[in-house]
């Protein structure tokens, strides 16, 4: 089949190079000139397990193209994926302004029939919206699908390739059939294709995002009242996520939720209600839990040096929102970062990935590590604030031989209590008992 892109983010990539895999003709569109020229000299533009791989052998089968053209785009493609950015308003919603910007292009340069396809996290009736737009100017038929993406960066490939469930929100029985044939080679294990109408469809992301969202905060409450009892979290953890009604996903306790998704979609998801006439009282309360969550090591840290951190220098192991992706919206490192220096620290980082994006944000304001060994010499302390693997077995001694201090606030709760005590190591984690 051939299958249009528009837009060339996390989703839209990773969209497009899947599809091709499976033998589609694909075109990418961006209007970002340097992006696509750099996608036409094979160069991936963000960091994502596995994806270089394909993007790389689907480019030279001349199955995967990139171009600024969206005329091109639409000229090319019987099913047209919008994967557009929806950045949060100043009030919470979601900004439509680039899908229906795009959808109002659409109805003034189709010349038969399409399949509109939303790939982007919109809020409900927004197929609506885009079908209005087209309407205005389209001269021939075309349909309006909402599928929804349930992408995790970090295993995006691997998600899109193997899913637990397609979600396809339409009441057009042509659309349907072009996108179960579109899906089939990837639902052959059995895994099912649901259809349902597009505001369902819409509703089924947000309410997703939001439930996985408040199962962390709640873990995260329960993880801070352990520190008030005396209980375990990890002990509470297990004994809960045994539970099959409850499951062990989702249940890790740590310094709070980042990434494109999850803030943004609650705070959508919430707005939406309330302009529906909805009050979404345990939303509001996952949103507030959570932004104090993000700082709720740095407490701990000033009060480990009696109230002062004027020219204290800390090291900080995890930039990204989560392991595996150079993605930094929302991160709670960036929240500890700013803290930090607005009391006088020298800050010094190191990430797998994500340091390029930092240092736009930061430029020479915090410091650098070619390596996370690096990052801790003469650092009185260390944060931990991203479960990158690589994090998880350090060589103790050398973290003890290079730190002025042996001291590590573990945001992610890395390493086993008992262990810490043997090395040494002064330990606070979230929701156990600290290692003095």
């Amino acid at each position: 089949m051939k299958i249009t892109v528009v837009g060339t983010g996390y989703v839209g990539l990773v969209t497009g190079t899947c599809l091709a895999e499976t033998g589609n003709e694909v075109i990418c569109v961006d209007i970002d000139a340097e992006k696509v020229a750099m996608m036409q000299q094979g160069n991936v533009p963000i960091y994502e397990p596995h994806l270089n791989v394909l993007f790389q052998r689907n480019i030279k089968a001349n199955r995967l193209r990139f171009t600024t053209s969206l005329q091109e785009g639409l000229d090319f493609g019987d099913i047209i994926f919008l994967a557009l950015p929806t950045p949060e308003d100043e009030d919470g919603s979601a900004d439509l302004s680039y899908i229906l910007g795009v959808s109002d292009q659409i109805g003034e340069l189709i010349t038969d029939y399409k399949v509109i396809v939303d790939k982007s996290t919109v809020p409900v009736g927004t197929a609506e919206k885009v079908t209005a737009a087209i309407a205005k100017n389209a001269k021939v038929d075309f349909d309006v699908v909402s599928n929804p993406e349930f992408l995790r960066e970090g295993f995006a490939v691997d998600d899109f390739l193997k899913p637990e469930r397609i979600v396809i929100g339409s009441r057009s029985e042509k659309a349907i059939a072009l996108m179960k044939k579109l899906y089939n080679p990837f639902v052959r294990s059995g895994n099912p294709i649901i259809i349902m109408d597009e505001k369902s469809a819409e509703l089924t992301k947000y309410a997703a995002n939001s439930f996985l969202a408040t199962k962390i905060t709640f873990m995260n409450e329960i993880a801070n009242f352990c520190e008030k009892v005396g209980a375990d979290v990890d002990m509470v953890r297990i004994g809960m996520g045994t539970d099959s009604r409850i499951g062990k996903r989702f249940l890790f306790p740590g310094i709070g939720y980042g990434g494109s998704c999850f803030p943004k979609d609650v705070k959508a998801l919430k707005k939406s209600g309330r302009d529906n006439g909805y009050n979404f009282a345990i939303l509001k309360a996952v949103i507030e839990v959570n932004n104090i969550q993000k700082t709720i090591l740095l407490p701990k840290v000033t009060a480990y040096f009696n109230d002062n951190l004027e020219g204290k220098t800390i090291a900080i192991w995890g930039l990204a929102f989560k392991p595996e992706t150079d993605d930094i919206r929302e991160a709670p490192a960036l929240y500890i970062i700013d803290e930090l220096l607005s009391q006088g620290v020298k800050i010094v980082v190191y990430d797998p990935e994500a340091m390029p994006n930092v240092k736009r944000k930061y430029g020479d304001e915090i410091a650098f590590s070619n390596s996370m060994y690096d990052a801790l010499k003469n650092a009185d302390a260390l944060i931990i604030s991203t479960e990158w693997g690589v994090f998880r077995t350090p060589d103790f001694d050398k973290v003890k031989k290079l730190l002025n201090n042996a001291v590590i606030f573990d945001g992610r709760n890395l390493y086993d209590v008992n262990d810490m005590e043997k090395e040494g190591i002064k330990y606070v984690s979230i929701g156990r008992k600290q290692v003095n």
